[in-house]
């Protein structure tokens, strides 16, 4: 039996639509990276790109369990001395929701060229508006994701 490996005029992308509205960032994560990476096809291969595009909308809706939305911050630096910076989710959500989704799925992509072309196939957006109608995403609802209210924060 000899290896398959894909070449690129074997693989076929889709576009998909996920509502973020009410699911948790880890679990709505952890399912677009893995359709970024193509997990979920036959053809499979950890060094190629295989996955499909993924359209996220309703990115300020995304929630967090139990006290994560008070103890999460995120951290970055200007790489000149003193320049480190720390953000709470709370203001992040509410300055740059699309930032949330985007470096929660970026974290769970492999950190090299490849990874970088995958999350380049995911758009993040904060309404229910997106410019992608005429790639006509398919609605797609990710697996073990629950909707939850948003909690009174």
């Amino acid at each position: 039996m000899r290896t398959f490996s894909p070449r690129p005029t074997d693989i076929e992308r889709r576009w998909l639509l996920v509502d973020a509205a009410g699911l948790p960032l880890g679990r709505l994560a952890t399912q677009v990276a893995m359709v970024l990476r193509g997990k979920h096809k036959p053809i499979y291969s950890p060094h190629m790109d295989t996955g499909d595009h993924v359209v996220v909308i309703n990115a300020d809706k995304v929630v967090l369990t139990g006290r994560k939305p008070e103890q999460k911050r995120y951290f970055r630096h200007s790489m000149y001395p003193g320049g480190l910076k720390w953000t709470s989710f709370t203001e992040m959500r509410s300055t740059k929701p699309e930032r949330v989704v985007l470096l929660a799925v970026k974290g769970m992509l492999p950190g090299n060229t490849l990874g970088r072309s995958m999350l380049r196939k995911l758009k993040v957006y904060a309404g229910s508006d997106h410019p992608h109608a005429a790639q006509k995403p398919e609605a797609w609802t990710p697996r073990y994701a629950t909707r939850r209210e948003e909690s009174a924060s």
